[in-house]
């Protein structure tokens, strides 16, 4: 009765499509995360994201999981995790994109999982990096260990929002260092970001690993933007 009360006063709201939590739902509800638009590129080893790293980086596989349209449930949440302090949105969106790519042997092989990094002024502001708390979900499903601590994010950059393509790539060039080439030795690599939308930064964040021996890297974001 109490907890009826409380959540007749102070509504317990799905932060995608603004409808209270029915009964054994949170974080998201059901009819958001199965409204997500899948993009299915994971079917496609020459889907749009992958060629669009083609002839500048070495990518063993690139995907996003879902489509980022501005309005839709999938940009609320993204903005709840990123602004708004709600890391289990990200947890929840590793989680679904793991079960999405679980038959999918060019990403579920992955030896380890890195997250792309925060500059750790950013960190301290916003509490936690959200590309992290995806990376943790993906390895709730998998198993896959997470490692986020040797690619070290050195400068400190301006939103990429509003920015062309030139730019977004010149604000991120040469942004990370790698603190240890060995540990990434002969290993296959998965990189983990919430949104794709020029490519800049997970091209500086694989250029990072192009000096490391037998080295693979694969990129999964949660969301790619529509054009």
């Amino acid at each position: 009765m109490l907890s009826n009360l409380v959540n007749l006063f102070f509504p317990d709201n799905c932060p995608g499509c603004g409808y209270n939590f029915l009964r054994g739902e949170s974080v998201i509800c059901q009819r958001c995360l199965n409204s997500l638009p899948k993009t299915n590129y994971h079917q496609r080893h020459d889907n749009p994201v992958a060629k669009n790293f083609w002839g500048k980086a070495n990518l063993h596989a690139a995907t996003s999981v879902y489509y980022f349209d501005k309005g839709e449930s999938l940009q609320h949440l993204l903005h709840q995790l990123k602004y708004r302090g709600n890391s289990k949105i990200g947890v929840v969106l590793g989680q679904q994109a793991a079960i999405e790519l679980q038959l999918s042997d060019e990403f579920r092989c992955a030896d380890v999982i890195v997250p792309v990094p925060l500059h750790p002024k950013k960190l301290l502001m916003r509490g936690y990096n959200q590309s992290e708390v995806i990376a943790k979900g993906i390895s709730d499903i998998w198993g896959t260990p997470v490692q986020p601590a040797l690619l070290i994010r050195t400068k400190h950059t301006e939103t990429q929002t509003h920015k062309s393509r030139f730019e977004r790539f010149e604000n991120v060039k040469d942004v990370f260092h790698l603190d240890n080439e060995e540990a990434y030795a002969g290993k296959h690599i998965l990189i983990v970001d919430d949104v794709i939308t020029t490519g800049s930064t997970i091209l500086s964040c694989a250029d990072t690993f192009a000096t490391v021996p037998h080295c693979k890297i694969s990129v999964v974001s949660v969301a790619v933007a529509h054009r």
